[in-house]
């Protein structure tokens, strides 16, 4: 029986229950992430422990085996601007002489069409932009390699402006960390993207690429210190898009499950998939099951899916109705299975909970809108969505899920996020 919630929950846990750190890493996750050969990470290999970004590069390398299993512990800050002199590195670092508002300036007043020689600086801020984004991503890309366990130690070990990747790595664990977003310095814009253009950053707390069997669990995903209403105005009197997404699962990544973690405060939080023309690489793959999350002041993309087959479960969302476009997109090929989701939108509606973005199939059993019963299944109907998604969770995976809406608030607000204590 689940300690915590035993009262409220009347025995209907998930099988899987987090303990200890040591003993959630022996039971393993439930979900995507425990088909297969199941997702271990380091576990019982070298320790390494880790206080600077020098030093966490150094211990993904691994002495030069970067395969072979470890455990690496993050102490306190890592900044992905640190350079290796302690100093930490900024815009101007990275591009002398680039300048936003002389970037945006190129563009014209009404920031439609790009021109080289509007004025006399303008190809050398294109170029600046171009040269400064390429070195911003060399200093704060760090990528975990297969047979990694990468672990916060205590309640306040944050990855600050790093972007964390997974590249074709398998067997990863990704725990108890604080991931703040990077801040792109060269975000660029896109006048030709949507109605009125947006603006495009490039990089995300986490992407993992071509990965297979990672698990990322009690994590917190956010903007941090620097969200994108503190950004500097760009066109049509909006703010600076200076953040891309929290976690993206892109390029036939594979048997991925996020458990008990947080995604606060951001506008693109999840996507997977890599585009709407990609399913030569992604169908039949983007297995991800999310379970027990908390998503609080999330715009969109709780997640959007292309592709995957994707198990939602036991999850809260909260958010002022006003500022949130969606929860749950459908995306091209989509089959999600959401399940007894909890969505907090006060004056908003369940059409909040549920978007098509070109999918076809989306099921829902038992989640709730605003305290009572959100019949997604018809809202999705009303989209055009049919709630035959082709395949059921308990049919690849054993599991049982949180049964009453009061068990999942109650679980989730007390356990999801770093530092949190577990059940």
């Amino acid at each position: 029986m689940c300690r915590a919630a035993a009262a409220l929950l009347a025995g209907a846990c998930l099988l899987w229950v987090p303990g200890a750190a040591s003993a959630a890493e022996q039971r393993g996750p439930v979900g995507w992430a425990a088909t297969g050969p199941g997702t271990t990470g380091g576990a019982g290999g070298t320790t390494w422990t880790v206080r600077t970004r020098a030093e966490l590069k150094e211990a993904l390398a691994n002495g030069g085996a970067p395969t072979t299993r470890k455990v690496i512990r993050v102490v306190g800050d890592v900044n992905g601007h640190e350079a290796d002199d302690g100093s930490l590195l900024g815009e101007q670092d990275y591009a002398p002489g680039y300048d936003l508002a002389k970037y945006m300036s190129c563009f014209g007043e009404d920031g439609t069409t790009w021109s080289d020689t509007r004025h006399a600086y303008c190809k050398q801020q294109r170029q600046l932009r171009q040269t400064g984004s390429n070195k911003e991503k060399a200093q704060i890309q760090l990528t975990v390699p297969s047979n990694t366990t990468l672990v916060g130690v205590g309640d306040d070990a944050r990855l600050l402006g790093v972007f964390l990747t997974v590249n074709t790595g398998t067997n990863i664990v990704v725990r108890n960390l604080h991931l703040e977003a990077p801040v792109d310095h060269f975000t660029s814009w896109s006048p030709d993207d949507g109605t009125h253009g947006n603006w495009n950053a490039r990089f995300d707390a986490m992407t993992v690429i071509t990965g297979k069997n990672i698990w990322v669990d009690h994590c917190t995903f956010t903007d941090g210190r620097f969200p994108d209403r503190d950004a500097p105005l760009g066109f049509h009197g909006e703010h600076v898009q200076r953040h891309d997404g929290l976690l993206d699962i892109e390029d036939g990544s594979d048997f991925v499950t996020v458990s008990d973690s947080r995604f606060d405060d951001h506008d693109k939080a999840i996507l997977i998939g890599s585009g709407d023309g990609r399913g030569d690489r992604d169908r039949g793959h983007l297995k991800v099951t999310f379970v027990r999350n908390l998503f609080t002041d999330i715009v969109q993309r709780g997640p959007r899916v292309r592709f995957g087959q994707v198990h939602v479960v036991n999850n809260v969302y909260r958010g002022r109705a006003e500022d949130t476009l969606y929860a749950l997109g459908v995306g091209v090929e989509s089959a999600i299975f959401s399940e007894r989701n909890v969505f907090s939108y006060p004056q908003g509606e369940p059409s909040l909970a549920v978007a098509a973005y070109g999918g076809e199939r989306f099921h829902d059993t038992g989640s709730w809108f605003n305290g009572r019963p959100a019949r997604l299944n018809a809202v999705a109907g009303g989209l055009g969505l049919t709630d035959d998604v082709g395949w059921h969770p308990a049919e690849v995976y054993a599991y049982r899920p949180l049964m009453s809406r009061a068990g999942v608030e109650h679980y989730v607000l007390t356990h999801a996020g770093a530092g949190r204590p577990h059940a």
